[in-house]
């Protein structure tokens, strides 16, 4: 049987990987960020010590980590809503 549409379409991928397009023109999700147990130990050390980085702050835990800007801000993110939600419930 063949394959459906999604399965055998390759995205191509922009040079800064942010945005991926099929051939159909439909944007597509850029894959989820595995992250290293080593940097998530930088990640989760660093909100311990301040849950908001300033711009300069963490392009410089991006560049050390390897990652872009975006993963680390969306990190934090999500790090301060999961965060928030534990302290809601006690």
């Amino acid at each position: 049987a063949p394959l459906p549409p999604q399965e055998h379409e390759k995205p191509l991928a922009m040079a800064n990987g942010e945005l991926r397009i099929s051939s159909k023109g439909k944007k597509l999700r850029k894959p989820r960020t595995i992250y290293s147990s080593l940097q998530l130990q930088a990640l989760n050390q660093r909100f311990q010590q301040t849950q908001y980085l300033a711009l300069p702050e963490r392009a410089e835990l991006a560049a050390q980590l390897g990652l872009t800007q975006t993963q680390v801000k969306i990190w934090f993110q999500n790090k301060r809503s999961k965060y928030k939600k534990i302290m809601k419930q006690g």
